[in-house]
């Protein structure tokens, strides 16, 4: 089994910058897919972004592309999600999660999610 913990959520204003990170335990295999979602007040979480350990293939919503970046430190065993240039739209929980590929990646394993607020 995989464990999510996540940290790096806050409060901030429209143009700062915040980075959150998620850190990982359990078979390595069972977390090849990993990514970054994002949910609004009722509705299902949207993927912001996400990365193939097996290739380093990444994938960015195009609301985020070019302001957000996801990285990992495989000696740390941690995901990061590195947010610049924050708009009020980004307001929303985010969840690390993981999974283990098949066809495509099934996300099984999510964190507790963290408040991202930003205020203009």
């Amino acid at each position: 089994q995989v464990q999510l913990v996540e940290s790096g959520g806050g409060s901030v204003q429209a143009g700062e910058s915040l980075r959150l990170s998620c850190a990982a335990s359990g078979d390595a295999n069972s977390r090849a897919c990993m990514g970054w979602f994002r949910e609004y007040p009722g509705k299902e979480p949207e993927k912001v972004a996400a990365v193939f350990g097996g290739s380093g293939n990444t994938y960015y919503a195009d609301s985020v592309k070019g302001r957000f970046t996801i990285s990992q430190d495989n000696a740390k065993n941690t995901l990061y999600l590195q947010m610049n240039s924050l708009k009020a739209e980004d307001t929303a929980i985010y969840y690390c999660a993981a999974g283990r590929p098949t066809v495509h990646c099934e996300y099984n394993y999510w964190g507790q999610g963290t408040q991202v607020t930003v205020s203009s």
